[in-house]
């Protein structure tokens, strides 16, 4: 059974590293996954200075690990306790996660899911991400094109980021299999695909530690692999490692999502093929503001024309562009880089 969100002696009790802007006015609180990952501290840096800007409090929340649930639901305990307006949240675990929100949004919080949607979409007020989908289909369809003919032959692995298959993990899972020309089973299951070129996958919890350990796994079952879709670049960083632990590093073809410095200067060295590049400040600015005029004016944000979501963008960078594929230059993605 799923855990039911308790109010009281638990909230006094949570073990989490939390900060605040030194700001008066309406509190807004910030859950994000971890406070180490490179994306989460620029999205943290943008909900600061939004914050800071507009004259309201913001409380920081995050995990100890990508993956720590339990965390991010004591978070919301305290933000219902201390009246916060809203809730911009970045969430381990997508389902899990809904009856906390739920009973945040009972307490007239709104609560914006920040690059992750929730499952359902709509238990959230909204959702201000990349679009994820769009993410993976891009580094899917540069990575097809990039092997010509060769891809018909491909030896495939996907690193993803846990076992719970978040939304985001599913989203770049998916799209990059597309794009890659991978007929989908269940377009919201990772790894239920029949395509004999599919290798495997395995999760990383979107660390390097992870992605190296991740590749280990899979190259032992095949270690002729030469795709490696990674759920993002610390995880790509990792998978490399492991290839070049085997002399395997300069022919297989590793492609990513984030778009943070250190993975755009990856592309610049090769480590990486290429990258879909996310803009967290944007999202966490976007979505302070947000809570500023729910708080204001009582209005909830709308989403992009067409789309169950508002969309932040996303760009393809790579050295190599392939014909087709819509792309940045590594140039133009250090100039909009975090981390």
């Amino acid at each position: 059974m799923k855990r039911l969100l308790t109010l009281g002696a638990s909230a006094a009790a949570i073990v989490i590293a939390a900060t605040s802007a030194q700001a008066a006015g309406e509190t807004v609180c910030l859950i994000t996954k971890t406070d180490t990952n490179p994306f989460f501290v620029k999205m943290k840096e943008g909900a600061e200075a939004k914050a800071a800007e507009l004259g309201m409090t913001l409380k920081s929340f995050a995990g100890k690990i990508d993956g720590d649930h339990e965390t991010q639901v004591q978070a919301i305990e305290t933000c219902i306790l201390d009246g916060a307006k809203g809730i911009l949240l970045t969430a381990s675990d997508t389902s899990s996660i809904v009856p906390a929100v739920q009973q945040a949004r009972d307490a007239g919080i709104l609560v914006i899911a920040l690059d992750t949607p929730l499952d359902p979409i709509d238990a959230a007020d909204a959702t201000f991400a990349t679009d994820n989908y769009k993410a993976g289909l891009l580094i899917g369809q540069w990575a097809k094109a990039k092997l010509g003919d060769a891809a018909s032959e491909a030896k495939i692995a996907t690193l993803d980021l846990n076992v719970s298959q978040p939304t985001v993990d599913v989203l770049r899972n998916q799209g990059f299999l597309e794009g890659f020309g991978v007929d989908l089973a269940d377009p919201n299951v990772i790894g239920d695909e029949t395509d004999p070129r599919i290798v495997g996958s395995d999760v990383t919890d979107g660390n390097e530690e992870g992605g190296r350990r991740a590749m280990e796994n899979l190259l032992a079952k095949d270690p002729m692999i030469n795709v490696v879709h990674t759920i993002n670049e610390p995880a790509a960083a990792g998978a490399y490692e492991a290839l070049k632990a085997i002399g395997r590093e300069n022919d297989v073809l590793i492609v990513s999502v984030d778009g943070g410095c250190p993975g755009v200067q990856n592309v610049d060295a090769g480590v990486i093929g290429a990258t879909s590049q996310q803009y967290p400040l944007l999202m966490a600015s976007l979505g302070v503001e947000a809570v500023k005029k729910w708080a204001d004016e009582g209005a909830k944000p709308e989403n992009t024309p067409g789309k169950d979501f508002f969309d932040t963008g996303v760009a393809l960078i790579t050295n190599e562009p392939a014909d087709g594929v819509e792309s940045i230059s590594v140039a133009e993605g250090l100039d909009l880089c975090w981390g």
